[in-house]
């Protein structure tokens, strides 16, 4: 498996991936463009995509907490959940510096066990920061 930025050909298959996951991001192709969409590729499938921002257009609490990039979305394939993929993918867009993400109250084991301190946002949600 491979983890690298995505391209205009994979766009059909990120939104499908997200779409998949009930996730939705504003103006795909713009952030494809922009390299701020990575995805996971094995035997040229994609098999998970993750969608991160910048700090300028990052939520105003991630802003606050001096976010490097911010996870707007991340979905993996259901066949290739508990495989790693979503971990892969997470690492590499740590490498942007201090990665910040907003989950659901469930997923604070697979936050956690990517190194993100997490604390409580309201309505069973978690925001998380994870330094660089």
């Amino acid at each position: 498996m491979t983890v690298r930025p995505a391209t205009d050909d994979d766009l059909p298959a990120v939104a499908t991936v997200l779409d998949a996951a009930m996730l939705a991001t504003e103006d795909l192709r713009a952030r494809v463009a922009a390299g701020d969409v990575l995805v996971a590729v094995a035997d040229g499938r994609v098999l998970g995509a993750l969608v991160v921002e910048p700090p300028a257009v990052a939520p105003a609490w991630a802003r606050d907490r001096g976010t490097d990039a911010h996870v707007a979305a991340v979905a993996v394939r259901r066949r290739r959940r508990d495989q790693g993929v979503g971990s892969a993918l997470v690492a590499a867009a740590a490498e942007r510096g201090r990665l910040t993400a907003a989950f659901d109250a469930e997923l604070r084991g697979f936050y956690a066990g990517l190194g993100f301190a997490a604390a409580p946002a309201g309505e069973g949600r978690l925001h998380g920061v994870r330094e660089g």
